[in-house]
C-alpha cells in the first residue's frame, strides 16, 4: 500500500491539533516535539492543510494553528488527500498497465481493496479517533515526556550558568 510518511504525518499532526484544540493556537514546534516529526516537514504539510481549509493560523506571540472546522467534519481521507497523497495498492496507479502495457490478473482485486480503504478513511473522523481511550493515553504519555525533557533542559541550563 502506498501511504507515505507525508500522509501518516499529516494525520498524526492533525490528531495532535484536534487533541489540543481547546488549548488555543498550537505551535508547530509543540506538535513536532510531541510527535517526533521534523518542524520543517510540518511547515510544508501545514501549508497544504491551510490551503485546503483544514487549519487556520495566527501570527505573533501566542500564535499557532487551530482546526479551521470541527474535528467531527474532518475525515482521515480528507487530510491525506489535502497533502497530495493518494491511497493506492495497485502497481499501475489504476491505469491498467501493470504488466507491461496490459492489465494484470489481480488488478480488480487491488482496485476493490482501494475502494474499501477509501470508504473506511472517508467514514472515520478526527473526532472519532481522539475519543478512543488508547489515543488519549498515548497523548498523555507524549505530553508527560515532553514536559520531562523541557524540565531536564531547564535544569541543565541552570547548572551550566551557575558559578
Amino acid at each position: 500500500m502506498k501511504l507515505t510518511t507525508k500522509g501518516r504525518y499529516a494525520v498524526t499532526a492533525m490528531l495532535d491539533l484536534a487533541l489540543h484544540d481547546t488549548d488555543g493556537p498550537i505551535t508547530l514546534a509543540d506538535i513536532a516535539r510531541r510527535q517526533d516529526i521534523s518542524l520543517y516537514y510540518l511547515e510544508q504539510l501545514f501549508t497544504k492543510l491551510r490551503k485546503h481549509g483544514l487549519v487556520e493560523s495566527s501570527r505573533g506571540p501566542g500564535g499557532g494553528y487551530r482546526l479551521a472546522i470541527l474535528a467531527s467534519d474532518i475525515t482521515v481521507a480528507r487530510v491525506i488527500y489535502s497533502v497530495d497523497e493518494s491511497i493506492d495498492v495497485t502497481r499501475c496507479g489504476g491505469q491498467q498497465n501493470c504488466q507491461g502495457e496490459l492489465r494484470c490478473l489481480t488488478h480488480d482485486l487491488w482496485m476493490e481493496l482501494n475502494r474499501h480503504v477509501s470508504e473506511f478513511l472517508n467514514k472515520i473522523t478526527l473526532a472519532e479517533i481522539i475519543q478512543r481511550h488508547m489515543v488519549r493515553q498515548v497523548s498523555k504519555r507524549q505530553e508527560l515526556l515532553v514536559s520531562q525533557i523541557q524540565l531536564a533542559d531547564i535544569n541543565l541550563r541552570m547548572k551550566s550558568s551557575a558559578p
